[in-house]
Order: structure tokens, then sequence, then C-alpha cells
């Protein structure tokens, strides 16, 4: 008589092997559904991001260090951060649905004409 341990590894094991290769594979939903983080250094007056391209539609986090001196926030696809004292951060999740270049700027008054704007493009 068969014993039927051996046969229950082996399925067990074709289990996990394909478990692994679906988690693995690039392009996959687990893949696209993650949340991007880019880092925003806000100054006098200046943005720099950790990243100007974000590689597909989604959730992005962008995380707001204000290293100046006055006040500033950060506004991109119609959502904002609320004004940000110097030294304090500020945490802005959006989503983009389309590709396209979204336009960010601080609305402090005069800021984004001193150059506190810019574009990011998501491909």
């Amino acid at each position: 008589m068969r014993k039927p341990i051996p046969i229950l590894l082996a399925l067990l094991a074709t289990a996990i092997v394909s478990l692994t290769v679906v988690q693995l594979a690039p392009g996959r939903t687990l893949r696209s559904s993650a949340t991007k983080t880019i880092q925003v250094k806000a100054g006098e007056f200046f943005f720099r991001l950790s990243t100007k391209t974000i590689a597909r539609t989604g959730k992005v986090t962008f995380v707001l260090k204000n290293v100046g001196h006055v006040k500033h926030d950060f506004k991109i696809n119609h959502k904002a951060t609320p004004l940000t004292a110097p030294g304090k951060t500020a945490k802005l999740v959006v989503t983009f649905k389309k590709k396209g270049k979204y336009p960010y700027l601080c609305t402090v008054p005069g800021h984004a004409a001193a150059g506190m704007k810019g574009f990011v493009t998501v491909r």
C-alpha cells in the first residue's frame, strides 16, 4: 500500500513554488498596488523632489519637509498639505488615475512666482 504523505508533500511543494512565482513576477497587481513615496524638501523658494517621474498610475505619498524659515505647503492634483512650519513635516497621499504631467506648487501668495512650482510626470 502506498503512503499518501509523499503525494501530499509534493502537492504542497508545488503550491508553494506556484505562489512564489506569482508574487515575484514583474508587472503583477501586487507590485503595481504598492504606494510610492516621494520626499519633498521645501525652502525659500524651491522644492526638491526625490523624483519627478512616477512609473505608473496609483497612490503616491508625498512627504514634505520644510527646511526653510517660513511656512510652506505642497499642492498637487487638487490636494494640498496644510501649511507646514519650518523644521516640520507633512504627508499628502494622492491617487493618479491617468498618465500625464501634473503641476505642483506652494499656495502661499508669491511663493510659486518666486520658483516654488514644477511638474511631476506619471508614465
